[in-house]
């Protein structure tokens, strides 16, 4: 038996000779708050890879702890901070499923459209006439959704109020790109693909600032093509609807 012990003995430090010496565990004794700590201030610092495999190592570890289940947000929060929304949402979106009416879940559905809005922010501050006819608008879209899913399931959370503010500010981005393909239709011209469009504003997103000058358009498109009492209707209710209306838009190259 003793010469038994002896050879395991001796195997162990032949490999750790070999191997070189065993990798001493350096959370040895962290607590989960310690673990949280160091990933925030590891975050806050910029080194959002190192942030992310303390809070993975944190759930390991302590996977009942209240910590790691905030940890859970932070990986998502981290890896947006990180330019990385794809895998962001992704996060995000597995913790709505695992906690569909926790505390913190109202957050989290907040959480995915401020992600989502800055998936979309060479949308919302590149849009031009020259290329919005074929940019994508459903990072922007989504975004609206997230917020609208947020204040439908959760009315009264403080994340509703800041959502609502948010889904004014994309429902008017969204009508003003729609605007920017009817002009686009219209300087092909596609007249009837223009009106389809200043109809879609007025009817998808009415109270918005490109409402009026949808209506100017509309009537323009109807007078070429010849239609003069729908033209005559829209420039009516732009009228009596937005007395003080001057156009804004240009139709120029």
């Amino acid at each position: 038996m003793k010469k038994i012990i002896l050879i395991t003995l001796l195997g162990t430090l032949l490999s750790s000779c070999f191997f070189g010496e065993v990798k001493e565990d350096i959370y040895k004794g962290w607590s989960p708050k310690d673990f949280f700590t160091d990933a925030k201030k590891k975050a806050s610092n910029g080194e959002n890879e190192n942030a992310i495999e303390i809070y993975k190592e944190l759930q390991a570890r302590y996977p009942a702890s209240k910590y790691s289940l905030q940890a859970k947000l932070e990986i998502p929060f981290t890896l947006f901070k990180s330019d990385k929304p794809k895998e962001a949402i992704k996060q995000v979106n597995d913790y709505i499923k695992l906690y569909p009416n926790h505390t913190s879940t109202p957050y989290a559905y907040y959480l995915r459209g401020l992600i989502s809005i800055q998936k979309s922010k060479s949308f919302l501050d590149e849009i031009n006439i020259t290329d919005s006819a074929s940019r994508d608008t459903k990072s922007v879209k989504d975004a609206f959704n997230y917020y609208f899913e947020l204040i439908k399931k959760f009315p009264k959370s403080k994340y509703s109020i800041e959502a609502k503010s948010q889904l004014i500010t994309l429902k008017n981005i969204l009508a003003r790109h729609e605007l920017i393909v009817a002009i686009f239709y219209t300087k092909r011209p596609a007249e009837i693909s223009a009106i389809n469009r200043t109809k879609y504003i007025i009817e998808h997103y009415p109270n918005t600032p490109s409402v009026p000058a949808a209506l100017h358009l509309m009537a323009y498109n109807y007078d070429l093509l010849g239609k003069k009492d729908l033209a005559s209707d829209a420039r009516r209710i732009l009228k009596k609807s937005y007395p003080k209306y001057q156009k804004h838009y240009s139709l120029d190259d």
